[in-house]
């Protein structure tokens, strides 16, 4: 079968043949029907090795990328209520089950070193065929495998930092979504959804704010160094209770700081690599500044059942798996509009 096989750090992953897995006990063989391309894969080939980014060190190459993962069950431990071909996402939580993290149900928090997933560390789904541990399946019955493969990355990201920040959003505040690409633009739809705040989006392109706006963004502000004001102007001169931050690089994070308000919460979730040093009056008083990591399997199953009952629809351009390298350098240069999947 063919695979995108990363082999050496900052080297990217090339297109191969390989032998079709076999999966052991617990573990399920998945047909790929969708792989969502994610900017931290680019991360991955380009910049991290074990030295510049301590968590890779425990990825042993080489493996497959693709950690965003939809397809048909083909073969081994299948859970019960699914059975051969029976539609799945994977969920990118591969955790231990026995830490306190994963007993409490905070599965993308899991405590345990070395437990690496599918696409980052193990065998991911840029490929006709994956391996998948038996409990990270999630079943899909209404939307196809390739428009739900971002589900389990992107949507499910985004939806553990707008979840985790719900209780601060009542209807007289404001949420401030920083870069509205591949996991903003889902941000931007379970804010809709989820809370009765005014959103307002920020980002450097032009279409990707026409998607937010779309998407249910009330404001849409290009970046640009009258934000900060402008933010205060649409707040009554207070700012945002809470801004995330899907690009994660120090521009963004310091813009962060300047658009909060007090008692509000500045959540990061992009990798940008940016640095943001502390000290008083920085950020208002009362103000958390946090970072957020994925999301659990339970939360994955919340985001299926607003997509397949149409209540957030994912903005996707699709690709055959052979123009991987194509979509990665498109990506690379902020071409692509929302979240693109590779469909072998």
């Amino acid at each position: 079968m063919r695979a995108y096989v990363f082999s050496e750090w900052t080297k990217k992953a090339e297109i191969k043949e390989v032998s079709i897995p076999t999966p052991g006990r617990g573990e399920v063989l998945i047909k790929i029907g969708g792989a969502g391309a994610c900017h931290s894969d680019l991360h991955i080939m380009h910049e991290w090795t074990p030295e510049t980014f301590p968590p890779a060190g425990g990825m042993k190459l080489p493996f497959t990328l693709g950690h965003e993962n939809a397809g048909w069950i083909e073969a081994g431990d299948i859970p019960p209520g699914m059975e051969k071909g029976s539609a799945v996402v994977v969920s990118p939580t591969w955790s231990c089950g026995n830490c306190a993290s994963c007993r409490a149900g905070a599965t993308n928090y899991c405590e345990q070193d070395g437990v690496l997933t599918g696409g980052l560390g193990r065998d991911g789904g840029f490929a006709d065929y994956m391996i998948a541990p038996a409990h990270t399946l999630v079943p899909i019955s209404k939307i196809e495998p390739w428009q739900a493969a971002p589900l389990t990355d992107a949507g499910l990201t985004s939806y553990h930092a707008v979840k985790r920040c719900l209780p601060k959003l009542t209807p007289d505040t404001a949420v401030v979504v920083i870069g509205v690409g591949g996991l903003g633009h889902f941000a931007i739809e379970f804010l809709r959804e989820l809370s009765a705040a005014k959103i307002i989006a920020i980002d450097r392109d032009e279409n990707a704010l026409k998607v937010a706006k779309d998407r249910g963004a009330g404001i849409c502000l290009k970046s640009d160094e009258t934000v900060p004001e402008r933010v205060h102007e649409a707040t009554s001169g207070l700012g945002a209770m809470v801004v995330m931050d899907f690009v994660g690089i120090d521009s963004t994070m310091l813009m962060a700081t300047q658009i909060v308000r007090r008692r509000g919460e500045i959540i990061v979730v992009g990798m940008g690599g940016g640095v943001l040093p502390f000290q008083n009056g920085l950020i208002p008083y009362g103000c958390s500044l946090t970072y957020t990591l994925g999301g659990s399997t339970s939360e994955l199953f919340e985001v299926v059942a607003l997509a397949e009952s149409g209540r957030i629809k994912p903005h996707i351009e699709r690709f055959p798996l052979e123009d991987i390298d194509e979509v990665y350098e498109r990506l690379h240069n902020n071409e692509i509009s929302g979240r693109a999947v590779l469909v072998p």
